[in-house]
């Protein structure tokens, strides 16, 4: 009896721990604020606002409840130990295994505990150095992370793409809905290398693509991320490329430069000039939060513009198909000898063996 209850002792101090790193008491005190909003008399007034509210204390309350519960029950089990009842022994015995069960389940969530993970995601792909075999690679790569997304029932749409001359795609930009899909894909930020026997020269040799991939968690709501106005140059100008009736005949498309790192965000998707403003601040919003996250900046006005080019010697990941088959992370040293499994969207290995390497780290 005394063993399971310092076993019960442990377990609980453990909770603890796990509940402090993922600051459950804040995310409390998030979900009393959101909740008391909702509750407000003009709260509908701003349906798109509102709507985005609820979305938020959902998300909070699947994250926060499960802790809630578990560390009552541990509490619970801590006390009835205390009783030091002999009779007990057995069933607390196997309450205790149940919740050391529960707890191992729980504790998967320590990996996905930054501030935004929990968001969904907006997704960018770039074609690096390579030419049309870089625009093929990126069309690839873009049908990876689609395949992914339908695998985990996720939702994506398609914001602004640019389509390459001969084949692929120059630049592509997604939005991914889906639980942590921000803490899930972040592991895919930053450029990807490819080696394979080239289907774009009639000598069929070795080529070398490299493609950048940005993922950003999506901060749709101004007042998560504050900019200041007087920090952006906004240009419209009239759309081009495919579109519907009025798309190419209107100042439509919107180009924000937010001046103090040089990001420039250009949507023209939208019939309106209103919905590629606010699709392209959400997007602009969104870098600026990934920038600041990758400088360890508190205030945007710490930040420096990006730097990091798709070529050679920035790569995360290689993906080798010729003269041998691998795909190999180059951060946690995760590597498969399946290429077209992971091309097929089967990440979830790399994307644990990331995680778990950033949570030792």
């Amino acid at each position: 009896m005394d063993e399971q209850r310092k076993q019960a002792q442990a377990l609980s101090a453990q909770v603890a721990d796990a509940a402090s790193r993922l600051k459950i008491s804040e995310l409390q005190s998030e979900l009393l604020a959101a909740t008391a909003a909702s509750q407000q008399p003009d709260f509908w007034n701003d349906t798109a606002r509102a709507q985005a509210t609820m979305k938020r204390i959902a998300k909070l309350e699947s994250r926060i409840d499960p802790w809630q519960t578990l560390m009552q029950a541990v509490t619970d089990a801590v006390e009835l130990f205390e009783l030091n009842d002999p009779l007990m022994s057995t069933e607390l015995g196997a309450q205790l295994t149940d919740l050391e069960a529960n707890f191992a389940t729980l504790k998967e969530a320590l990996k996905l505990n930054g501030p935004y993970d929990d968001y969904d995601a907006i997704l960018s792909i770039h074609a690096g150095a390579g030419g049309t075999d870089a625009q093929d690679w990126a069309s690839m790569l873009l049908r990876m992370y689609i395949r992914f997304c339908e695998k985990n029932n996720w939702k994506f749409t398609t914001i602004d793409q640019s389509s390459g001359e001969e084949a692929g795609i120059k630049s592509v930009t997604i939005e991914i809905e889906g639980s942590f899909a921000y803490g899930k894909l972040k592991s895919e930020h930053g450029v990807h290398r490819l080696v394979r026997l080239s289907p774009f020269n009639s000598d069929n040799l070795r080529q070398t693509s490299f493609a950048k991939v940005e993922i950003m968690p999506k901060i749709n709501q101004p007042d998560e991320l504050v900019i200041d106005e007087k920090e952006l140059k906004i240009d419209v100008y009239r759309s081009g490329g495919h579109g519907g009736q009025s798309v190419n005949t209107t100042d439509s498309a919107v180009r924000i430069t937010h001046l103090p790192t040089g990001l420039v965000v250009a949507i023209q998707n939208e019939r309106s000039q209103l919905q590629n403003r606010e699709t392209a601040m959400t997007i602009l919003r969104s870098r600026l939060a990934q920038l600041r996250m990758e400088q360890h900046a508190e205030k945007l006005g710490e930040l420096k513009g990006p730097n990091q080019s798709a070529e050679w010697g920035n790569q995360i990941r290689s993906y080798v198909l010729h003269p041998y088959k691998q795909v190999k992370d180059l951060r946690s040293r995760y590597e498969t000898s399946d290429p077209d499994a992971v091309l097929g969207g089967e990440l979830d290995p790399l994307i644990n063996a990331y995680l778990e390497h950033t949570l030792a780290s």
